[in-house]
């Protein structure tokens, strides 16, 4: 058996295991990441630690410590209100207004990540505080992140058209962003709808000045894919209570009681968190500075001017989920180091049937892209699939359309780092229940999309 095969059966195991005996799945890659890395592909450590996320590491540490503060000192609760009277109550236009948000900061030149990292907080805390699915609400912002994310000044789309240029083929780059955008549209379409949209238009407007709404129906006793999540919660609940063990803690109080704090008004340490927050998004934006080491930086400054609201934030920071994230991508930085993923595209590429190869290098993308990144992915198949694009029977620029669609949209994958953001970013839920609910829908994004951007992209046979 090769060695490439071995190390894709062992990340199997690794799903089964972590799926059947509840243990963090970070923890079990790192084992298998030594295992595989030193038996088998004869890595020593640093170039196992190589696959180690850093940067991700910093940026899911980094903006959850932010967000906490945020969240202890009232801000994001401030927000939600804001939010409220923006839209006049429509509760249900929420998820739409955060899905323009995202897009609108990647098209114009937000790397996704970045883009997720700064909505998904808030978006989650909307959520949260109104009884919204934490699904819906995680999936608008990804895909709203992806809608926007090929724009011809967006990073991905500059790269993929950079990619299509120095491989000489020929190249669209309104289709491709186009083609993103569309798909992402109708996938939020459907979301919306299946995941409790409709029932939010049926509820009408709410007064923003109410301080919770209650619970329709416990959260405990819904499937896998809920409609409405985990309930809302009471304005002055801290987010992060759960317990991370299938219970939610939070305990909503009568609007009178005198420890629910006054949502409407700014006090110094609102607006000085206020001011960070669009710090952090001037930063990454206008300067291109680090999304995480930012929000570290900015998160210790509230944490030495007001010790009391930040005390607790580090505990709060989503701790079981860096590890499920980081261990996951060391694995598969070790799967990329001894070439497995290479060999697979390589095999796929070597079918003689062009259509076949297609949807195999798409299926492949989605899947990769998953649990790793989604540009670094495109720019390994994309100058896989050059042979049989130059022998003109597929069109190069929907099988690039299909290659962008297909790597991107499953980003809603809590092992990819949009995933992982609106996991570690949404408060008062069961997160393990939460996990199970990212991968679930992120299987099915990965098992049908790739199909369907096959089927219009490429057997059309665009350009």
């Amino acid at each position: 058996m090769s060695a490439e095969l071995i190390s894709i059966l062992v990340l199997v195991v690794v799903f089964v295991i972590a799926t059947t005996r509840s243990i963090n799945m970070g923890a079990l890659a790192f084992a298998a990441a030594f295992g595989v890395g030193e038996l088998v592909a004869d890595l020593n450590a640093d170039e196992i630690f190589a696959g180690f996320p850093g940067d991700l590491f910093v940026v899911l540490v980094g903006v959850t410590y932010l967000f906490a503060i945020a969240r202890a000192n009232g801000t994001t609760d401030w927000l939600v209100h804001a939010s409220i009277r923006l839209v006049r109550g429509r509760v249900a236009l929420i998820p739409w207004v955060m899905f323009v948000i995202t897009g609108a900061l990647t098209a114009i030149g937000a790397v996704s990540p970045a883009a997720v990292a700064i909505v998904a907080p808030i978006a989650l805390s909307f959520a949260a505080r109104y009884g919204i699915s934490p699904l819906l609400m995680g999936a608008m912002v990804v895909h709203g992140a992806q809608g926007g994310g090929f724009s011809p000044i967006s990073i991905y789309g500059s790269i993929v058209n950079g990619i299509v240029e120095r491989e000489n083929l020929p190249g669209n780059e309104i289709a491709l962003f186009l083609a993103s955008l569309f798909a992402n549209l109708v996938i939020a379409g459907v979301v919306f709808v299946l995941f409790g949209g409709l029932k939010l238009w049926a509820q009408g407007a709410v007064t923003p000045d109410e301080p919770f709404k209650d619970a329709s129906k416990d959260a405990s006793d819904e499937g896998d894919l809920p409609e409405g999540g985990s309930g809302p919660q009471p304005a002055g609940t801290a987010a992060g209570t759960g317990t991370g063990t299938g219970t939610n803690t939070a305990v909503a109080t009568r609007p009178d009681a005198p420890t629910t704090p006054d949502t409407t008004r700014l006090t110094p340490a609102r607006i000085a968190t206020l001011t960070s927050l669009v710090a952090l998004v001037v930063a990454v934006l206008a300067f291109d500075l680090d999304a995480g080491l930012t929000a570290i930086t900015l998160a210790v400054v509230l944490s030495t001017a007001w010790p009391e609201d930040s005390r607790n934030a580090v505990g709060q920071i989503a701790w079981s989920t860096v590890l499920l994230i980081c261990g996951v991508l060391t694995y598969v930085g070790v799967l990329d180091e001894m070439g497995t993923i290479t060999w697979a595209g390589e095999g796929v590429s070597g079918i003689g049937v062009p259509l076949l190869a297609a949807v195999l290098l798409c299926y492949i993308g989605a899947i990769v892209s998953a649990f790793a990144s989604s540009v670094g992915i495109m720019g390994a198949l994309i100058p896989l699939a050059v042979p049989f694009l130059a022998q003109g029977e597929i069109g190069a620029i929907g099988m690039v359309a299909a290659l962008a669609v297909s790597a991107t949209v499953v980003d809603v994958s809590p092992f990819s780092t949009n995933g992982a953001l609106v996991l570690a970013a949404a408060p008062d839920v069961d997160r393990e229940r939460f996990f199970r609910q990212l991968m679930v829908y992120g299987g099915i994004v990965v098992a049908a999309v790739p199909a369907v951007a096959w089927l219009v992209m490429v057997v059309p046979n665009w350009g």
